[in-house]
């Protein structure tokens, strides 16, 4: 007998949140396994080329696929309500999903994926939701939020919970044998904008405040031949921007990201790729630069935490200020447009002043690019995560919000400060 089996990609619970190449990945990737042995439906509640309604259109994206989620202010939870800021939910609304479940036949599993530690109120709604329609499905979970913080996912009473990233224990409890690698099961959308796509899982490096050597333990290639059935699939659903979600994406890139190239050029795919997941400066050379612009790169975001020497060497030594300076020049010699070019800075981090990121800011700003500031997340079992119990309960996930956690650490008035700061810098970058 067939195996029926419904994704779940849950909405999300925070007080900010953008579609910013956001889709289910991970879970497409464990179905795409499944693929010809099981019957699948697909609920996302982040997709934004659904219809929000009869007669209304989808949500509009901007040249590269990106926009703004659907969303509702709710009420906060009680230990985040001094954090000022509107509380939301984002995603379609609950009552789609709740019609959904009535509307349909209930399937024998229901697959739910998790993120963000701190979005799990929204995998609990899911739950409920299921629970309530379809009691008689079984409910399994996974991903980042299960594997950081298994203890506490246990007590959402799933009914079977998958921690890290291998699947055998998921095969041996739907007992299915399974093959090799397949495409992840992109059909399942009806209407697609936009894709992503890893070739390759893990990080070489140990960054303090990374979870990638967490949930991957190594790091591990893809098959290239595999990655460019995927890329085909999503060409052939008219997908237009495609994300690359590796952690190392030019780590031993003329292994893993030329050869890829190379072949895409050679199918004359034409698609805008994006780095959201940060490029390491330090691999970008002026021969790979010019490969990325000429095979359809048109966003570069570059991890650039901060320009303090000591940090940088203290949090993992990944790049250093000469080297983001060098990736600059040799992008753009290629033809990437600086306004396209990003350098991410940590806001809010323990070792980091509010001094030292400013300084970030405006030397970003010199190169002529763009600076995005991301405000940090202690999360459990890193280094520079168990540092945030100076300032939060790190038992609980919420508190590894990451803008409760930077309010919380710099104050609301700094915070807003500093951001205003970026936005100004960023406004004097001329466009290309």
């Amino acid at each position: 007998m067939t195996l029926k089996i419904l994704l779940v990609n849950p909405a999300i619970y925070d007080f900010t949140a953008y579609d910013f190449w956001l889709k289910p990945y991970g879970l497409l990737s464990v179905a795409g396994y499944l693929r010809g042995k099981a019957d699948f439906k697909l609920f996302d509640h982040l997709d934004r080329a659904y219809p929000l309604g009869s007669n209304q259109k989808s949500q509009q994206s901007d040249d590269w696929g990106r926009g703004r989620f659907q969303d509702e202010i709710i009420q906060p939870p009680d230990i985040l309500l001094d954090i000022p800021r509107h509380f939301r939910r984002f995603g379609r609304p609950r009552l789609c999903f709740e019609e959904f479940l009535k509307e349909n036949e209930p399937s024998d599993y229901v697959f739910i994926q998790t993120m963000m530690t701190y979005w799990y109120p929204a995998v609990a709604e899911v739950i409920e939701d299921v629970r309530k329609y379809w009691p008689k499905s079984k409910i399994v979970l996974g991903g980042n939020y299960v594997t950081l913080c298994p203890e506490h996912a246990e007590k959402l009473c799933a009914d079977f919970v998958l921690k890290g990233t291998n699947l055998n224990p998921l095969w041996d409890y739907l007992k299915v044998e399974v093959g090799g690698q397949k495409a992840a099961l992109w059909e399942l959308y009806d209407k697609l904008d936009v894709g992503v796509l890893k070739l390759s899982q893990g990080c070489p490096f140990n960054c303090t405040y990374c979870s990638v050597p967490q949930v991957y333990k190594e790091f591990k290639v893809r098959s290239i031949e595999c990655c460019l059935e995927e890329v085909e699939l999503l060409y052939s659903k008219g997908v237009s921007n495609i994300a690359f979600y590796d952690d190392a994406l030019l780590f031993r890139s003329d292994e893993v990201l030329v050869p890829f190239l190379n072949e895409v050029l050679k199918k004359n795919i034409k698609v805008n790729f994006h780095c959201p997941n940060a490029l390491n400066a330090r691999f970008i050379t002026k021969a790979l630069a010019a490969l990325m612009v000429r095979s359809g790169f048109k966003t570069f975001y570059l991890g650039f935490e901060c320009i303090s020497r000591d940090f940088q060497k203290q949090t993992g030594s990944k790049v250093y200020s000469e080297e983001l300076v060098e990736a600059v020049k040799h992008l753009t010699a290629a033809g990437a447009k600086h306004s396209n070019i990003t350098a991410y800075h940590l806001l809010g981090h323990p070792d980091c002043d509010v001094q030292q990121i400013e300084d970030s800011m405006n030397f970003s700003s010199s190169l002529g690019i763009r600076g995005m500031l991301a405000d940090f997340s202690p999360i459990p079992g890193t280094i520079d995560g168990q540092k945030g119990s100076k300032w939060v309960d790190m038992d609980e996930p919420l508190f590894h919000n990451k803008t409760a956690f930077t309010i919380i650490r710099l104050g609301n008035d700094e915070s807003n400060r500093l951001k205003d700061l970026q936005r100004y810098l960023n406004h004097q970058i001329p466009k290309d």
